[in-house]
């Protein structure tokens, strides 16, 4: 599994309207066939800061970065965000999703 964060800086006067800014963005990705989740947060220490949590298959990231939908964000972020997004990538081999919390068990 490939998972990936990646904080977007947005400037102040854009940051109420990012979740529709990105909205085509994120129903095309999650329709993505090797996608396995992609979830937008915001900063509770800067809430010009949104963060995307997202997840594929090991063989589907390079259709992803390669898709129009992709490029096309790109470019309407661009004037939106006040400097290069910070990104953590890294592969996560043999899981495919989400685990349960060992210290935070609930019944």
């Amino acid at each position: 599994m490939i998972f990936i964060v990646v904080k977007f800086p947005v400037k102040p006067e854009h940051a109420e309207e990012w979740p529709q800014h990105a909205a085509a963005f994120t129903e095309a990705t999650r329709g993505e066939p090797g996608n396995l989740w992609f979830e937008w947060s915001r900063s509770l220490d800067d809430p010009t800061t949104y963060v995307l949590v997202e997840a594929f298959r090991d063989d589907a990231a390079a259709a992803h970065v390669n898709s129009d939908h992709f490029r096309d964000a790109l470019e309407r972020f661009r004037p939106l965000i006040r400097h290069t997004p910070e990104i953590v990538s890294t592969v996560i081999p043999d899981a495919s999703g989400w685990s349960a919390m060992g210290e935070l068990q609930i019944d």
